[in-house]
C-alpha cells in the first residue's frame, strides 16, 4: 500500500503537491541543520572568546569535506534508485542503496583515519596559528576523529530513504540528530555545564549524529519487507552497471564538494590573515548566510527523486513542470530572505556577538555574501536536474566554472582591490554567470528530451 502511494505521488500527484510533499521536509530539514550549525556559533560565541570562534569557523572546511563522500555515495545511489523506481527495476535500486550504505562507511573510516593521522599539517593549511590550533585540533577529535562514520552514515541514510519518496522520514532522521545537538551545546560548551568551549560543540556534534543514525537503522528494521531500501552485507556487490550508474553522479558530485572545500580554505586563509576578529566575523556571516543556501539546496534536493523517476519513466512534461514550480518557489524564497538580510544584518550579528568590531566586520560581509543567494537557486536546480538525470559530466563541468574558473580567482582580485571586505563579494560575482550558464542548460536538455518523445498518431 505505502509503494502504491509513493507511486502516486511520482506519476498522478498534481505537481505543486507532489513537489510540495517532497521538498517542504527537506528543507525544513536543511534549516534544521543551518539552526544546530548556528547554535554552535551561538554557545561559543557567548564565551565572547574569538579564539574559540574561530577554531569553530577553521574546522569547517574539514566538515564540509564529509559532504565529498555523502554526494559520491548518497546523491550517486540516490540518483541511481529514483532512476531504478521510474523503470520499475527494483533489484537495481536494493543493490544501490546496499553499495551507497557500505561504501560510505568505509569511505568515513578511512577519512577519519587520515585526518587523525595528519592531524598537524592539516590544522596549518587550515590557517590555523599558534592561538587557535588547540582548540581547531580539539574541535576536530570530536567531530572527525570520532564522528566522521556517524556524520556522514546520517546524510547518506538520509539520501537513500528520501530516494523511494519518504522525505519526511529522511527528514525527522536528521532533525532528530540537529535537535539533540541543540540541546547538549550549551550543556557541553558554556561554563555552567562542562565548559569544554568549541571542543564541547565538537562533542555535541558526534552524540547527536550517532542518535541520528540510530534512527535510520530503527525505521529501516521497522519497514523491514516495506521498503526498497537495502542494507543487508547479502546484496553489498560490485555489479558493472550500478557501480559506474553510481559513480557517473556521484563522483562530480564529490568533486563539486571538494571544489568548495578548496574556496572556503582560500577564503579563511586570506581572512586569517587579519586576525582572530575577522576569521570570527566571517564564519558567523557564513553561518547566518547558510539559510538562504540551505533552502536552495533543500529543495533541488527535494525534487530529484521526482525529476529522475519521471526522467527515467519518459514523461518529460510532468519532469519540466515539476522543476520550473521549483524554481519560481525557490526566487520568491530567496530574494524575500536576501532583502531582509540586508536591512537586518548589524541585528542578526550581534545575536551571536556583541563585540563591536566583530559585528561590524560581519555586517559589511553577511551584505555582501546575501546578495548571491537569489541566483543560488537557478544554479543549484540545474545541478539537482543534472544530478537526477545521471547527466554527471554537466554537474562536474558547473563545478569546475564555479569554483576554479570563477570564484577562487575573484577571491585574489577582489582581495587585492579592496582587502578583506571584496571577499564577501566572490560569491556574487560566480553566482550570476552560473545561473545564466544553468538557464541555458536546462533549456537545452528539455528541448532535447522533447524531440526523442514519439509524437501522437496523426500529427503531422
Amino acid at each position: 500500500m505505502e509503494q502504491t502511494t509513493k507511486t502516486q505521488l511520482f506519476e498522478a500527484a498534481p505537481i505543486p503537491r507532489a513537489v510540495l510533499t517532497l521538498a517542504i521536509p527537506t528543507v525544513i530539514s536543511s534549516l534544521v541543520m543551518v539552526i544546530y550549525n548556528l547554535a554552535d556559533t551561538y554557545f561559543v560565541g557567548m564565551l565572547d572568546d574569538a579564539v574559540q570562534n574561530s577554531a569553530v569557523t577553521l574546522a569547517a572546511p574539514v566538515l564540509l569535506a564529509f559532504n565529498a563522500v555523502n554526494n559520491l555515495f548518497g546523491v550517486g545511489a540516490s540518483s541511481m534508485m529514483s532512476r531504478g523506481l521510474g523503470r520499475k527495476d527494483y533489484d537495481t535500486v536494493r543493490r544501490s542503496s546496499a553499495f551507497g550504505f557500505y561504501c560510505a562507511a568505509g569511505f568515513g573510516l578511512l577519512f577519519s583515519l587520515l585526518v587523525t593521522a595528519f592531524r598537524s599539517p592539516l590544522l596549518a593549511m587550515l590557517g590555523a596559528d599558534r592561538g587557535t590550533a588547540a582548540a581547531t585540533g580539539a574541535y576536530l577529535y570530536w567531530t572527525v576523529s570520532w564522528g566522521a562514520v556517524p556524520a556522514i552514515l546520517n546524510v547518506v541514510l538520509a539520501y537513500l530513504v528520501r530516494a523511494e519518496g519518504a522525505s519526511l522520514h529522511a527528514s525527522i532522521g536528521t532533525m532528530s540528530g540537529c535537535l539533540l545537538n541543540m540541546v547538549l551545546d550549551p550543556i557541553f560548551i558554556l561554563p555552567w555545564g562542562l565548559g569544554l568551549g568549541a571542543a564541547g560543540a565538537g562533542l555535541a556534534t558526534f552524540l547527536s549524529n550517532c542518535f541520528a543514525c540510530l534512527y535510520f537503522f530503527v525505521l529501516l528494521a521497522v519497514k523491514r519487507g516495506n521498503t526498497y531500501v537495502c542494507i543487508r552485507p547479502s546484496m553489498f556487490r560490485c555489479g558493472r552497471a550500478v557501480v559506474l550508474g553510481i559513480l557517473a553522479v556521484g563522483i562530480p558530485a564529490s568533486i563539486q564538494n571538494l571544489l568548495n572545500v578548496t574556496g572556503m580554505t582560500v577564503l579563511n586563509n586570506f581572512t586569517a590573515a587579519f586576525g582572530p576578529n575577522a576569521v570570527a566575523a566571517m564564519g558567523i556571516a557564513q553561518k547566518v548566510n547558510m539559510v538562504p543556501v540551505q533552502i536552495a539546496f533543500g529543495l533541488s534536493q527535494g525534487i530529484m527523486p521526482l525529476v529522475s523517476y519521471n526522467y527515467a519513466s519518459g514523461d518529460v512534461k510532468r519532469m519540466k513542470g515539476a522543476v520550473s514550480f521549483a524554481l519560481k518557489l525557490m526566487l520568491a524564497g530567496l530574494l524575500t530572505v536576501s532583502a531582509g538580510f540586508c536591512l537586518w544584518a548589524g541585528g542578526l550579528m550581534r545575536l551571536f556577538m556583541e563585540n563591536r568590531d566583530i559585528v561590524a566586520c560581519g555586517t559589511r560581509f553577511l551584505r555582501g555574501l546575501c546578495l548571491a543567494s537569489p541566483f543560488f537557486c537557478v544554479d543549484f536546480l540545474g545541478v539537482g536536474v543534472f544530478q537526477a538525470c545521471g547527466m554527471g559530466k554537466k554537474s562536474l563541468a558547473f563545478a569546475i566554472l564555479r569554483k576554479i574558473v570563477l570564484e577562487i580567482p575573484a577571491l585574489f582580485l577582489l582581495n587585492r582591490l579592496s582587502p578583506l571586505y571584496g571577499l564577501a563579494y566572490a560569491q556574487l560575482c560566480a553566482e550570476v554567470i552560473l545561473a545564466a550558464a544553468a538557464i541555458v542548460a536546462l533549456r537545452q536538455i528539455f528541448r532535447r528530451l522533447e524531440r526523442r518523445q514519439p509524437r501522437p498518431q496523426g500529427t503531422p
